[in-house]
């Protein structure tokens, strides 16, 4: 169930530029964050206990969106995680076969290096119980790359740490972003079935995520 009333949506869209090139990841001015905005629709489509891949700083979709309902694994230390978040060998999720009611991938499949994504696919189809489901979400190619420009450009000139890419480092095989095209056939190929792409409307539809199920 979304935490955003239906006047915060209303906020949110009439503001989305202003959003866009001045909040990141902290809410301000009675206004939603992108970040709380992608994690508030993701919410929505979660089913129960849940697996959040890349987790990113402080297990937030976790620990502030699902109330503790799940686990949060990243490769990287970021702040606020715990060794326990952290995962070095994606291709091999550490839990058994099933665990997991829901699993995501927010604003970061396309971090995967290329040559590991099947493989990390297929880990997620593993770890998830039948009639789990997965959600990805990714943005308009023009919205990716502007969104990465903008963040290291804003860093850079104020000093800030919001680009947590940048924190980390792009590795080779990563990019800046996946082809609708693209995730759904390496979704199809790791037996997901059903999928559906739903936009973020607040965002004027320039995000969006898919969904998809395990049978």
């Amino acid at each position: 169930m979304s935490k955003r009333k239906s006047i915060q949506k209303i906020k949110d869209f009439l503001t989305f530029p202003l959003r866009a090139v001045t909040l990141f990841y902290v809410d301000r001015w009675g206004l939603s964050s992108l970040a709380t905005e992608r994690y508030d629709y993701v919410s929505t489509e979660v089913t129960g206990y849940c697996l959040d891949v890349g987790c990113g700083r402080f297990n937030r979709f976790i620990n502030e969106f699902l109330a503790g309902k799940g686990k949060g694994i990243d490769i990287f230390q970021y702040e606020g995680l715990s060794p326990d978040n952290i995962v070095k060998d994606m291709s091999r999720f550490p839990f058994k076969d099933n665990t997991f009611d829901s699993l995501t991938f927010i604003a970061n499949i396309n971090h995967i290096p290329v040559h590991l994504r099947d493989a990390e696919l297929s880990e997620a189809y593993r770890v998830l119980k039948t009639n789990g489901n997965i959600i990805i979400t990714m943005g308009s190619p023009i919205a990716e790359i502007l969104a990465h420009k903008s963040v290291a450009l804003y860093d850079k000139i104020f000093g800030t740490t919001y680009d947590i890419d940048e924190e980390r480092g792009m590795q080779q095989g990563e990019e800046y972003f996946l082809k609708d095209d693209e995730i759904i056939q390496r979704l199809n190929g790791a037996g997901f079935v059903d999928i559906k792409k739903k936009y973020f409307y607040t965002q004027w539809f320039l995000n969006h995520l898919f969904v998809g199920w395990k049978q």
